[in-house]
């Protein structure tokens, strides 16, 4: 990244936005990071975690109070004018992340939210690149392959989460004419490849605590299923391949999907979690229509700690090409591992930490 890159950082300290910034600051440049104030001082000892590791001065990060619901973010007006003189990327993954969102919150934060953002880069006079972190599940309700290089349909959705994303990448993908724009649509992003490192336990960890309680007899009775795949993507796959298209000029315009080009079923994904916790695949596979009804009684949630809302992802007809993908990071030298090359990662870390701090 050149000397004079200032990158403005939505959603710090959160998991993902923190650990891009990690990677990112290897780099040259200095970050401008828009934090909410009820997590300013968090902020502030994460980068001094972070300048560190990077051997960096702290004076090339700088945290900017507001909220990306506010007009002009919420900052001040000192702040505001720095920002626009100085920043040449953006990067915003700030978002309500949680499948049972309400709809005015969804719409608050994730819509509102994304057309402040827009509206902010906008007015900036040294803009190079707009990055905006979307999901593949902008798809919603279509079944199929879906392609990069789609986006509205009106199949529906399943939650708000879903529907608010869409709405904000509708308004985001109708500035490509006008500004220098890519946007990335991880899958369920899970835990480090390496470390297992994750700060949430949802999507793939709710098969891996369920089969914690009980690996031995759990793991023998399969709830997946063969027809169905469950997309997942390590974390710092989803880092990496953000940090070096940040300032790309062949990703400029292009919509990503940072998923598995080869997914497992949710079979092979309960096979390949039991063999990590009990040393042997599942002895039967229950049929899918009975996992699902099961899963949907009102006191599943209490038994498996998978909630309703969940449910439906892990029997999703939906497979996410990756072309634009490949075509821009193989080259980099990255790819998404499979899941069998990282299981063992996960499901320790999970294994290790059953309370997340």
């Amino acid at each position: 990244m050149a000397t004079d890159e200032t990158v403005f950082l939505t959603g710090f300290p959160g998991f993902i936005a923190s650990r891009l910034l990690r990677r990112l600051a290897r780099e040259s440049g200095r970050y401008l990071l828009l934090v909410q104030p009820v997590f300013a001082k968090r902020a502030e000892a994460e980068l001094i975690r972070i300048a560190e590791e990077a051997n960096k001065p702290i004076s090339d990060f700088r945290v900017l109070q507001g909220d990306i619901t506010q007009p002009n973010l919420g900052m001040s007006e000192r702040d505001i004018e720095r920002a626009r003189a100085e920043t040449t990327t953006v990067f915003h993954l700030a978002a309500i992340y949680d499948l049972a969102v309400t709809r005015e919150v969804g719409m608050r934060v994730n819509v509102e939210g994304t057309r402040n953002v827009n509206q902010f880069a906008r007015s900036l006079p040294r803009l190079r690149h707009y990055h905006y972190v979307s999901t593949c599940y902008v798809a919603g309700k279509r079944t199929g392959v879906i392609f990069e290089n789609e986006l509205r349909h009106a199949a529906g959705f399943r939650n708000y989460y879903e529907e608010t994303k869409y709405l904000a990448e509708v308004e985001v993908d109708e500035l490509k004419s006008e500004l220098p724009i890519t946007i990335h649509r991880p899958s369920v992003v899970c835990g480090d490849s390496r470390t297992g490192e994750t700060v949430k336990y949802d999507g793939i960890y709710y098969l891996i605590r369920y089969l914690l309680k009980w690996p031995a007899l759990l793991s023998a009775f399969n709830i997946g299923n063969s027809a169905v795949s469950l997309n997942l993507v390590p974390v710092d796959f989803v880092v990496n391949a953000m940090a070096a298209l940040a300032r790309d000029p062949l990703a400029i315009g292009k919509i990503v999907q940072l998923a598995d080009p080869a997914p497992l079923t949710t079979q092979e994904l309960f096979n390949e979690i039991a063999r990590t916790l009990a040393g042997r695949e599942a002895l039967l596979t229950l049929p899918a229509s009975l996992v699902e009804s099961s899963l949907m009684m009102s006191v599943s949630p209490k038994l498996t700690g998978l909630p309703h809302t969940g449910v439906p992802y892990f029997f999703l007809k939906q497979a996410y090409d990756t072309a634009q993908a490949r075509t821009l990071l193989e080259p980099r030298g990255i790819s998404c591992p499979a899941f069998r090359s990282y299981v063992g990662a996960i499901v320790d870390y999970a294994a290790r930490h059953p309370v997340l701090k």
